[in-house]
């Protein structure tokens, strides 16, 4: 597992506490990807509702406050595949 993906794997379980209602997937490009569900945040490459897709700088704003994952999403620094709900529904679990 790369830092980058052992380090948000580790940020996304404190900010998640007790998981994600649902399945999401965060691929960082050129990294690999992490899966988020109702047991919590792992290193994972699995099927999801929702996948986004974002460069390392993007992911590691997203994940400290200072990039919005809506104007990440906007600004096509973030892409979404899958259920556009889910997505939401995680943004918020971030904010």
């Amino acid at each position: 597992m790369s830092e980058i993906i052992t380090h948000a794997v580790k940020a996304l379980n404190e900010k998640l506490g007790d998981g994600f209602d649902g399945t999401a997937k965060f691929q960082i490009e050129g990294e690999g990807s992490i899966m988020l569900d109702e047991n919590g945040v792992r290193e994972g490459d699995e099927d999801a509702e929702v996948t986004m897709i974002a460069s390392t700088d993007t992911f590691r704003g997203i994940l400290d406050g200072s990039v919005n994952p809506t104007m990440a999403f906007m600004s096509g620094d973030l892409k979404i595949e899958g259920s556009m709900g889910a997505a939401m529904k995680l943004g918020s679990a971030l904010s």
